[in-house]
């Protein structure tokens, strides 16, 4: 079907899937991939996938231990990845990026550092519409500290329910931590205008950016967040990569997350001293390939234009919007329109289950992500076990929304969907 809505992208659409060659692949049945899971996990350009081939075969070594060349070379690849982060976030220096293995490692070292001190009384606030890695951890940390777990409730719009404030954000607040973007609902939260609330009683804000920023140009030097995770597979970078960006005197002041090799300063059998940050968060053999494929992914999106990537990532979502706002039985779980909103649209059918949905979509090539999408608690508030998700990203095109609009459709008729 030829779709009749209008459609602009600052992007040269061609120019940017040519740099990603699975977007060319013709899947079972002759259908040609339609790849709409990126807030799952990006696809990779050759640019990356080049970079780290070429660390594996010719500066392979450890780091910061070798005094050989290649250990040089794979020293200064690994902390020039570290450079390349920090400017790419407006980090004011790069001591304040710790590499992880994933966000959910960046969230956990948030959780279990910051609440070292917590005490029965003391309150972390999070909220209902958080991925799991931004809940499980403060409520471990809680149920080690005794401290009590508060959280923010989610509108029939899907947005942050800032009602209460006042009174959720309060003197016993230590610890607020909230995603930037929902993974499921695609909201944009008022990061800045929340960091006032919570720094004005003293407390400390963590933001979960792993779906902002892929999406657009973050400066966390204005933020207001004292920590923020991020991973690197969603953001066109390799998996096995994720960062925790923090004030340096914040980070200089935790105690470390993990013991080993390389985050210490001098250990003795009666005990140990630690490294200043950065290297007292990173024990161990680090993500030295998976670092050097991130610097890589932040270069090819620095090339193209974060201001690009969020204008098409605007244009294409808005598209898809009101292409599947036209599907008979459909209904959208989050805002509905483009205001304050990511490439993120979870839904569901009328009469068909998630999976199902998920599952004849992909006879026609396009593929989906259907369940709870690590956010369980956000589903229940609508009261839905699950939904599908279609998410978009630089290299979505309007042709491949075309096509979910169509195979919806088909799924609909498929299940004789009145």
């Amino acid at each position: 079907m030829t779709s009749t809505r209008t459609f602009s992208s600052p992007l040269d659409l061609q120019s940017v899937r040519a740099d990603f060659p699975i977007l060319g692949r013709e899947l079972a049945g002759g259908y040609p991939l339609t790849y709409l899971d990126s807030a799952n996990s990006s696809q990779k350009p050759v640019q990356v996938v080049d970079a780290i081939r070429a660390h594996y075969l010719e500066h392979n070594a450890n780091v910061a231990r070798a005094m050989h060349q290649l250990g040089a070379e794979a020293t200064a690849a690994f902390e020039g990845a570290r450079d390349k982060v920090a400017s790419f976030i407006g980090a004011p220096s790069r001591d304040e990026i710790i590499f992880t293995k994933n966000a959910s490692e960046a969230l956990n070292l948030a959780a279990h550092t910051l609440t070292a001190g917590l005490k029965p009384g003391d309150e972390v606030v999070i909220s209902e519409m958080e991925h799991h890695s931004n809940i499980v951890p403060w409520q471990l940390a809680c149920e080690r500290t005794g401290a009590t777990l508060r959280w923010f409730g989610v509108t029939d719009e899907g947005r942050l329910d800032l009602s209460q404030i006042d009174t959720l954000i309060n003197e016993r607040t230590k610890v607020v931590s909230l995603a930037w973007v929902s993974n499921a609902l695609g909201t944009i939260n008022p990061v800045k205008e929340i960091a006032a609330k919570v720094h004005a009683v003293g407390a400390l804000l963590v933001v979960d950016a792993s779906q902002a920023v892929p999406q657009f140009a973050v400066d966390v030097s204005t933020l207001g967040a004292d920590l923020l995770a991020f991973t690197g597979h969603k953001a066109v970078g390799p998996t096995g990569i994720g960062v925790l960006w923090g004030r340096y005197d914040l980070l200089a002041s935790l105690p470390p997350f993990l013991g080993g090799g390389e985050m210490i300063e001098v250990v003795r059998m009666t005990g140990s001293t630690y490294a200043a940050p950065p290297a007292r968060f990173e024990a161990g053999t680090p993500p030295i390939a998976q670092a050097v494929g991130l610097g890589a992914a932040l270069d090819y999106l620095s090339g193209i234009g974060m201001d690009k990537v969020a204008a098409h990532e605007q244009a294409i979502t808005a598209y898809a919007l009101e292409g599947l706002l036209s599907v008979p039985g459909l209904k959208i779980l989050g805002p509905t329109d483009i205001a304050n909103r990511g490439g993120a649209i979870s839904f569901e059918l009328d009469g068909v289950h998630p999976h199902d949905v998920a599952t004849v979509l992909d006879t026609r090539g396009i593929a989906v992500r259907a369940g709870h999408h690590c956010a369980r608690p956000v589903h229940e508030r609508f009261g839905v076990q699950s939904s599908t998700r279609a998410s978009f990203y630089l290299y979505t095109t309007p042709e491949e929304v075309d096509a979910l609009v169509d195979g919806l459709g088909f799924v609909r008729s498929f299940f004789k969907v009145a």
